[in-house]
């Protein structure tokens, strides 16, 4: 008698029958290839395995409500804040979202829903992608040099950085442990991240990143801050990231604006995609740290401390996920790696680093400014300036500090008059509780990128 066998089924199979694609087929079709199933018993199984449609998450038909730790002092200030109010107004519908806060140095960075620069919000079991930003983990570094000269430190730093697009060809050493773990996730172990992350270790990218070198106000020491964030290596996480989200968003809440979709924590794809923000995390500390190391080995230079931190990033606290868009943390539950409490604010490159520490408050949900922020976008203050040269504008604001642009050509956007008034900003910070100054870094001078060849096409029109 000859024997019965099983044609073996395959995806295709599962789709002529009606079923949707997903991560279920690979074990079904195991099962069902094993058991030789056919027929009524294939398909009685197949309607088991289907996973169940999640119920959708429509947003919110009323915001909720935000602390707003800012107001407008001048009338330049008005449209700025009335923007900043508008998109919190929209974003804080996101379902996921539980509160929220905007800080002093807050500017809007698209269109209303869109979380601006200076916002925080706190969400449940979701991370949202385009609410860290493309630049993840910006952040700032401080190393102090003692009695070193400040001249001879700008000029070393001015030798071993690199500002502008692309890697270096002179490149830093990567650690074994650090390249292990971005093999080892599902969201980086792809070449060109893994390229990104070899060749953009030691580079300092463009906008408003900078080289900042001044002396301690309480001790006369010499220290550099470095201000940069993950460059292309994070840039291409966010990428994929957004990516993942937007197919979650289809699913779980296709009302909720793309710019805010999120990926659920309690996913695989949300663990995965957590542990990688943490990856690079550490891969930024370690691109500013071998810049201050090279800097410091070349201007012979002692070691005296350092710190820093990041203000651009998810932070996690039980089950909420804090999101900060360019707020500082204060609260060192969220600075794992904390060790004095001690956090950096820089206003602009003639005005001093900020030194603060503080507590979380009801108002600022842990949170202080990353900086002074702009009132108008870049674009909008070139055009106010129409009527001087360059070198006119640049010699009014840098008067008395040794600003340089790494490229060799000016960019006047990034000059002190293109950010919001420091002093209010300070002022502000007082007002609503947002971190105590306890030293600061005066200024000697500093180093950025300034206009490139190619152009920055990204920064048409935006305030960061």
């Amino acid at each position: 008698m000859k024997a019965i066998t099983h044609t073996p089924i395959n995806g295709q199979t599962l789709i002529d029958l009606g079923y949707q694609p997903g991560k279920w087929f690979a074990e079904a079709l195991t099962y069902a290839n094993e058991q030789a199933l056919e027929g009524e018993a294939l398909t009685a199984y197949l309607d088991g395995c289907v996973p169940a449609v999640p119920e959708t998450i429509d947003l919110r038909t009323e915001a909720l409500a935000y602390h707003k730790n800012l107001r407008a002092e001048q009338d330049a200030e008005v449209d700025n804040v009335e923007k900043v109010f508008a998109t919190m107004d929209e974003l804080m519908k996101v379902p996921t979202i539980v509160s929220g806060a905007v800080m002093p140095d807050a500017c809007p960075t698209g269109p209303p829903g869109q979380i601006p620069v200076g916002g925080v919000v706190a969400t449940r079991n979701a991370i949202h992608p385009a609410m860290h930003s493309a630049d993840v983990c910006c952040s700032v570094m401080i190393t102090y040099f003692g009695d070193a000269d400040p001249k001879a430190v700008l000029d070393a730093a001015h030798a071993v950085t690199h500002f502008g697009p692309g890697g270096r060809k002179d490149t830093f050493d990567l650690p074994q442990e650090l390249m292990d773990r971005i093999t080892a996730n599902t969201f980086l172990n792809e070449e060109k991240l893994i390229k990104k992350a070899l060749n953009h270790l030691g580079t300092q990218g463009d906008g408003n990143h900078f080289l900042y070198v001044g002396r301690i106000e309480s001790t006369g020491e010499t220290a550099m801050v470095t201000h940069h964030g993950s460059r292309g290596f994070g840039g291409c996480l966010f990428t994929k990231g957004m990516r993942v989200a937007e197919r979650f968003r289809t699913q779980l809440s296709p009302n909720t604006p793309a710019k805010n979709a999120w990926i659920p924590y309690d996913t695989d794809e949300g663990r995965a995609y957590w542990e990688a923000l943490q990856v690079v995390r550490d891969w930024t500390k370690l691109n500013h740290t071998v810049l201050h190391e090279a800097t410091a080995e070349r201007a012979g230079a002692t070691v005296t401390n350092r710190f820093w931190n990041e203000h651009n990033f998810v932070f996690k606290d039980d089950d909420l996920f804090y999101h900060a868009k360019g707020a500082t943390p204060l609260d060192d539950k969220f600075v794992p790696d904390s060790q004095n409490g001690l956090r950096l604010i820089p206003l602009n490159m003639a005005e001093p680093i900020l030194i603060v520490r503080g507590k979380t408050t009801e108002n600022n949900l842990g949170f202080a400014p990353h900086g002074a922020g702009r009132n108008v976008s870049r674009t909008t203050h070139i055009k106010s300036k129409a009527g001087k040269t360059v070198r006119q504008i640049f010699d009014e604001e840098t008067a008395g500090i040794d600003v340089r642009f790494f490229t060799g050509s000016i960019d006047i956007s990034e000059l002190p008059s293109a950010y919001k008034d420091a002093t209010t900003v300070q002022r502000q910070m007082v007002e609503y509780g947002l971190g105590e100054v306890v030293d600061r870094v005066m200024p000697y001078g500093c180093i950025m990128a300034g206009n490139s060849p190619r152009g920055r096409g990204r920064r048409r029109g935006k305030r960061r």
